[in-house]
């Protein structure tokens, strides 16, 4: 036992010298203001206005693009990175222009309603950020659209497929939206990569690799879903790669591992996370020792505070939410034990529950209802959910359980509440109607089956994993159905990327594809 216990001590100390090793290592990322070819002597300014200059190695690798290519080929103006390892050696230097030749894709579209279409509810000169759909779950991570005049009867008047793109690879990765761009992460070659697709032609802008590809019996490649902040990106892999970029042109901000850093392990089917973007923070969980919850400068990845939840537990699949109660401002998210409360301003530990807490996989985002200060939570294998009831005093918060509900086994589609009323897929496949007031069941209808969902214009958008998509009203007194449609060049993995509407269309990833529908009607 005793060899064993002292193998066991080396192992951690060889991995806590290789983890702070990592951390070390460093990029600088920004635009070329001056070059010497002979010198191989670059200045590079960065997004927050710091200038550095650097000597490139000959024995340096140096890519253009992606591709190898000579020093003296470059320009100013141009995007370049500079890595370094933790001794403060260059490693690799890579440049790119300002937006990336588009890769090898096939986009589809029907050509009658799309060679004289003009965009709906969008324009070229929109700034950054105002198609209402910029982070997973949308606006305040709701999952409610602000979209309105949308189709209300598929059966009379169906949606219409816009475009189909392909070439995205592997994942579960949804989409967001910014600056008539849609952002969704996929894999190429060997890596996960973050892809940029035009809004109006599906067409890929750019794309940038952000770690090696996660590999699992449920399916490989990223899960999470881009956080746009302005003219940023942020963009977690299922390896916990995480990656700043500029949104306009894919360009490396900046980039860490948050497994690697707050020595973390990877949970079974890989990190799925979105980030949270709030003021200056980006929130995210790697469920590390003494870190369960991070918050980082999100223009440099520095850190500015570190959650040690008691027993430290690991992440759950789920991505967090901000809520404000009796004026305490906390990040609340479903770990692998439960979910909890942090404060977000020092990161100190609120609250926290494991009622609606299952052992295997934790994966939706909890909802607030801020009408009765409470957050509902759910889980699938067999578990349900409950909604805790909090009040805040002396800068405390308390969570009291109002009930616990055994028809809301959600696994990983996602809930969304409206008026008091919770709507979302109970395993095994019941969409579900809850009275948040007082817990009843209003209705179940399993007639769709188990699936993701969004809400927009007073429906819900359910997608079956299987493929079939159906709106159905919302209405708290019964289920109503408005038609529904079988997504076509169905691929043969489940159906999980949760659906997005936003400027008048309906997003669907599915693999290597993403489908673009038209729900306006113009």
């Amino acid at each position: 036992m005793r060899s064993i216990c002292l193998c066991s001590l080396v192992v951690c100390l060889f991995n806590l010298i290789l983890l702070e090793s990592q951390a070390d290592a460093a990029i600088f990322s920004g635009e070329i203001q001056s070059i010497s070819p002979d010198q191989k002597q670059v200045v590079i300014k960065s997004i927050q206005g710091k200038e550095k200059s650097f000597t490139i190695p000959a024995s340096v690798p140096i890519t253009f693009n992606g591709k190898k290519a000579p020093f003296d080929q470059f320009k100013t103006g141009q995007r370049a990175t500079v890595f370094t390892n933790s001794s403060g050696e260059i490693t690799r230097f890579s440049v790119r222009e300002a937006l990336e030749p588009k890769p090898q894709t096939t986009v589809e579209r029907p050509k009658k309603e799309m060679k004289s279409r003009k965009t709906t509810g969008s324009s070229d000169n929109k700034p950054a950020g105002n198609l209402g759909w910029t982070q997973f779950r949308g606006p305040d991570r709701a999952n409610i659209s602000s979209d309105t005049g949308l189709i209300k009867d598929w059966n009379q008047s169906p949606p219409k497929l816009l475009w189909t793109a392909r070439g995205l690879g592997e994942g579960y990765s949804s989409v967001s939206l910014s600056d008539n761009l849609v952002f969704t992460i996929g894999t190429k070659a060997n890596e996960e990569t973050v892809y940029a697709l035009d809004l109006n032609t599906g067409e890929i802008v750019w794309s940038q690799p952000n770690g090696t590809i996660f590999q699992n019996n449920q399916g490989n490649g990223p899960r999470s879903t881009p956080t746009i902040d302005g003219n940023l990106l942020y963009a977690l892999g299922a390896n916990g790669n995480l990656a700043c970029l500029s949104a306009r042109d894919g360009n490396l901000e900046w980039s860490k591992n948050i497994l690697q850093e707050f020595a973390a392990s990877n949970i079974v089917w890989g990190i799925s996370e979105s980030p949270l973007i709030d003021g200056d923070k980006l929130i995210c969980t790697p469920g590390g020792q003494g870190a369960t919850m991070v918050a980082l400068n999100k223009r440099d990845g520095s850190l500015i505070w570190k959650s040690a939840v008691p027993g430290n537990p690991k992440a759950g699949y789920a991505s967090p939410i901000k809520i404000s109660v009796g004026g305490i401002e906390q990040y609340v998210n479903f770990t692998h034990s439960g979910v909890m409360g942090i404060s977000a301003q020092t990161g100190a530990p609120l609250w926290g529950n494991d009622r609606a807490a299952n052992k295997t996989a934790n994966c939706s985002a909890p909802v607030f209802y801020p009408e009765m200060n409470s957050v509902f939570y759910a889980s699938g294998y067999g578990t349900g959910g409950a909604l805790l009831k909090l009040s805040a005093a002396q800068n405390q918060v308390t969570a009291q359980l109002g009930f616990f509900t055994p028809d809301m086994k959600n696994h990983h589609g996602g809930m969304v509440q409206v008026d008091g009323y919770l709507y979302g897929s109970s395993d095994p496949g019941v969409l579900t109607c809850i009275n948040l007031r007082n817990g009843e069941t209003v209705w179940q209808d399993r007639s769709v089956g188990k699936g993701a969902l969004t809400c927009a214009d007073g429906h819900i958008y359910l997608r079956s994993e299987k493929g079939p998509v159906a709106l159905v009203e919302v209405n708290p007194k019964a289920y109503v159905e408005k038609g529904r449609f079988d997504q076509p060049q169905r691929s043969g993995k489940p159906a999980w990327p949760h659906p997005v509407v936003a400027d008048g269309k309906l997003f669907l990833r599915d693999q290597d594809l993403l489908l673009c529908y038209d729900v306006r009607g113009q």
